[in-house]
């Protein structure tokens, strides 16, 4: 099976980097996305699809991604459930990202990015957590 999402589009806000008990760091935004056509009214429309980045990926996220800043995020879709003040169940669909690669240049008038960034801005950010292909699968071992 696989399970790969591949999107290019613009922050909508700030990362909002938060902590959990045990300390692990997770980074969370928004990223709107064009879709490769236009409706009846000849405009494009755009899905707003929140992106969740773990660890060091999300830290990185925090400190040098602003709103408006265009990125290639890779990840996988993940979909989970939880039980609203009301007793509904809701499910939200997010991207989990393992890749961002930061397609603009930071902004060096305005507001400044927190910390300085690089010159070398245009750069990947790799969670290597999972490497799924780091290992030859034989075609016996195979399911199908």
């Amino acid at each position: 099976m696989l399970n790969r999402a591949i999107l290019i589009g613009r922050l909508t806000r700030d990362p909002e980097l938060r902590y959990l008990t045990s300390g692990t760091s997770v980074a969370t935004f928004t990223l709107a996305v064009d879709r490769g056509y236009t409706n009846q009214q000849g405009e494009r429309e755009t899905d707003f699809l929140p992106i969740v980045a773990w660890r060091k990926l999300g830290e990185t996220c925090a400190n040098y991604l602003t709103k408006g800043r265009l990125v290639a995020v890779c990840g996988r879709i993940q979909t989970r459930s939880y039980e609203g003040q009301d007793g509904q169940r809701r499910y939200i669909t997010e991207i989990v990202a393992d890749e961002v690669r930061f397609l603009d240049r930071a902004s060096t008038s305005g507001s400044p990015v927190k910390d300085a960034v690089p010159d070398e801005d245009n750069r990947t950010y790799d969670q290597q957590e999972d490497d799924f292909f780091s290992e030859a699968v034989e075609d016996d071992e195979l399911p199908f």
